[in-house]
């Protein structure tokens, strides 16, 4: 939510269909939209505690409500408790929920690796890919872009800061050649950058990783790189999203504080 706009990997055995849908017999353990508002409104004021101690503006941040893994029936009522952006993370998966829940309510986000074959339903479903992190990938999103004619895909450029094997993205000392790649792309636009710093029980721990991306987007939007905007940071979630926030994220990725555990 970018005021109000609201905006954790899960069992991908299933076929998308059985994830997307609960039996009609399961409906009623979904929380209803009365306790995903309560939740909602939980994460929201959490996130405007943080912001005022940072001495920012809450209506900085936009919420991206994490439902990969998640059925349709849940999304439906999340969007009827005031949910506007939901992240996923697989692109079969979103696709089957985009079919059954549409584009005018809510803005749908790919926020998980895109492997290459499934880039062009990723140009066709999504308003942003958070996770380029490939030239070869940038060129195949702009030649698909073409292709299926869309003018413009956003696009965040996701750096991996700790060096996990177990985790994708660029490192930092790749991430000029595809910022510049990306500056030479017709269709995308670089939004802003974005980050998964290893899990911590203390969220502390995770700042340091949330500063440097904050300063590698600051060198950045001095050289131009985001146009004339600021640059979207796209870093926290659940355990971390308040330290994020402190530290200038305008987009935290958060699921199991609105929705609960992952669905399997």
């Amino acid at each position: 939510m970018r005021w109000l706009r609201a905006g954790g990997s899960g069992c991908y055995s299933c076929p998308s269909e059985t994830i997307a849908r609960y039996p009609e017999w399961m409906r009623e353990d979904l929380p209803s939209p009365e306790e995903l508002r309560e939740r909602l409104e939980g994460v929201l004021a959490r996130i405007t505690l943080s912001a005022r101690r940072a001495k920012r503006q809450p209506e900085e941040i936009t919420l991206i409500a994490v439902s990969k893994t998640h059925p349709s029936e849940m999304l439906k009522r999340a969007i009827e408790a005031g949910v506007t952006d939901l992240g996923e993370n697989r692109v079969q998966e979103a696709e089957a929920k985009i079919t059954e829940i549409g584009t005018e309510r809510v803005r749908w986000h790919l926020i998980g690796h895109l492997q290459s074959n499934k880039a062009r339903r990723a140009v066709s479903l999504f308003e942003m890919i958070h996770s380029l992190d490939s030239k070869e990938l940038a060129l195949r999103l702009d030649r698909l872009c073409k292709e299926e004619g869309r003018d413009v895909l956003p696009v965040l450029i996701q750096v991996d800061l700790a060096g996990e094997t177990t985790k994708t993205g660029i490192s930092e000392g790749e991430l000029p050649e595809l910022v510049e790649q990306v500056a030479s792309c017709e269709h995308l636009r670089l939004k802003g950058l974005m980050t998964l710093p290893p899990f911590f029980e203390d969220a502390e721990k995770a700042r340091p990783f949330f500063q440097r991306l904050r300063e590698l987007r600051d060198r950045y939007k001095a050289m131009g790189a985001f146009g004339d905007a600021l640059g979207e940071l796209s870093m926290g979630m659940s355990n971390d999203f308040e330290v994020a926030v402190e530290e200038g994220a305008t987009m935290v990725r958060v699921g199991t504080a609105i929705f609960g555990k992952r669905g399997v």
